[in-house]
């Protein structure tokens, strides 16, 4: 075993001796550009360290650049989506105004044109239930709001005041089952009475089947209800059909959309049936 060992260490002190002899040999023996080859084979290794660890210092520079770019980019990004909610409220705020301003106007041209003295009030609420289709407005008793005065829009009648308070009242929409307005149709002048349908329709009844009636013909107020001011638009005749008895049977779509509004104005002046009952 000892004998092995040594042999082994012979063995290795050998190869060093050797590797030693080609070093030293090395070191002074040159290549044919003149440089030392074991200068040159040291250069070349250590030329190959730096090549690799350059790369490698390359690349995780290009990760990072990446990385700081992705991560400057989706800053960008976000202050960019932040700029268009931004700019996409601003519109919307200054479509509500422009709305607002149009229907502002359209009351007050509707005001100017009428000679009838007119309060304008605002929709603060309302009801849609079938049966019962009202509105509440931000007007009452204090600005000289009665029981039975007509609202109007600049489209055409909305209905009428059925109960006031100090500061509000509720309004019965002329779409409403109880609710009724004297009518004719505008070219012949043929009369009779709209009535509400609970939905976004009217039906003109007692209008006589020999009168003249055609679809599109304008139904306006006739003022005979001594609520709505004649002349008013209600809106236009939507079918006509015979009945088979005296009166047609006409469906009439309102002018006003009454799921759109938000001004209204209701009209002061007493109609002539009223101004008796007051002074009674």
């Amino acid at each position: 075993m000892a004998l092995q060992d040594i042999r082994q260490r012979s063995g290795y002190l050998f190869l060093a001796v050797v590797v030693a002899q080609i070093i030293l040999i090395s070191a002074q023996v040159n290549s044919r550009s003149g440089v030392p080859v074991l200068e040159s084979v040291i250069f070349g290794v250590f030329a190959e360290v730096q090549r690799a660890a350059s790369r490698a210092v390359s690349s995780v520079r290009h990760v990072w650049g990446s990385y700081i770019g992705l991560r400057r980019a989706q800053a960008e990004n976000e202050d960019l989506r932040r700029q268009l909610a931004a700019a996409q409220i601003q519109i919307q705020e200054q479509q509500a105004l422009a709305d607002r301003s149009r229907n502002l106007a359209e009351l007050l041209q509707l005001r100017d044109r009428s000679t009838l003295q007119t309060a304008a009030a605002e929709i603060i609420g309302d009801a849609a239930a079938p049966d019962f289709r009202t509105m509440t407005i931000d007007k009452g008793t204090r600005d000289g709001l009665r029981p039975d005065m007509a609202v109007i829009a600049p489209a055409g009648v909305v209905g009428r005041v059925v109960v006031p308070s100090l500061r509000a009242a509720k309004v019965q929409l002329l779409i409403d089952r109880n609710a009724a307005a004297g009518a004719l149709i505008a070219r012949s002048r043929a009369q009779g009475v709209v009535v509400g349908e609970g939905d976004d329709r009217l039906r003109m009844e007692y209008v006589s089947e020999v009168a003249e009636v055609s679809k599109g013909d304008l139904v306006v107020t006739s003022g005979i209800d001594g609520i709505f001011p004649k002349g008013f638009v209600i809106g236009v005749v939507e079918s006509v059909e015979k009945a088979g008895g005296m009166y047609k049977r006409i469906v009439v779509k309102p002018a006003v959309d009454f799921r759109s509004l938000e001004e209204v104005l209701v009209v002061l002046t007493p109609m002539p049936g009223r101004e008796v009952e007051g002074a009674e």
